[in-house]
């Protein structure tokens, strides 16, 4: 099994390149644009870790169910994969502009069908009051938590980074995977909440994934030679 700062570095990096620009990300920067930075900052990097944390545990439970070397093919597998799919986005995806549209537009229609009910404007004070008067921890119970958490957690569910992350514990030190992981969830997390959607104006979607394909296919070079232990 490798050290922990390899696979920190590697898990840190694929996590960056690969949330950038990604659906989850605009979610967070579209919320914290209409709700308070700290629950949406608060909700959406709760959704990552949990989802790191479960996502490498199936990777580290891997080897235990095949071989560690069919686990490593596998996971050579799915970087060249992963690798090739990105360089494919990068060269014929429409860019940040048609994936914020799309999360845009779906988060406007949650917004209208959850305003629809909505009586009178003295209704939203009321509850703004109350909130304000809530325990600190309560808070985090709120619906605009609940929401956010929601919203990444299904996002993430079944994407490219979450898959690479299991193929990555499968062949990593795991507390190294983690560790790397949830820093870099913790990083792109904040700056989508700072100010995602000017970041992404002026950051090439084509770029981020033409970066993110190469990163995946230079793991994926370095898995297939590197020995494995039986």
């Amino acid at each position: 099994m490798s050290s922990i700062l390899q696979g920190f570095s590697k898990s840190l990096a694929m996590t960056v390149l690969s949330e950038i620009g990604d659906k989850t990300f605009f979610v967070a920067a579209i919320l914290a644009m209409c709700h308070p930075r700290r629950l949406v900052w608060s909700g959406c990097l709760a959704a990552l870790i949990v989802m790191t944390v479960l996502s490498v545990l199936i990777g580290w439970a891997a080897p235990n169910l095949i071989s560690r070397k069919g686990a490593h093919h596998v996971t050579t597998l799915l970087f060249f994969g992963f690798g090739f799919w990105s360089l494919w986005e990068g060269f014929h995806d429409g860019g940040d502009a048609e994936e914020l549209d799309q999360v845009e537009a779906e988060l406007d229609a949650d917004i209208k069908k959850a305003n629809a009910g909505a009586n009178k404007e003295s209704d939203k004070v009321d509850d703004a009051v109350k909130k304000q008067r809530r325990p600190f921890l309560s808070q985090f119970f709120s619906p605009i938590f609940l929401k956010a958490f929601s919203l990444t957690f299904f996002g993430e569910w079944g994407d490219k980074s979450q898959l690479a992350t299991i193929g990555l514990a499968a062949d990593e030190n795991p507390f190294g995977v983690v560790l790397g992981g949830i820093l870099g969830q913790a990083l792109c997390t904040t700056v989508a909440v700072v100010g995602g959607k000017s970041l992404a104006a002026q950051i090439s979607e084509k770029f981020v994934a033409l970066s993110g394909g190469v990163l995946f296919i230079i793991f994926g070079i370095q898995s297939f030679l590197s020995s494995v232990e039986p």
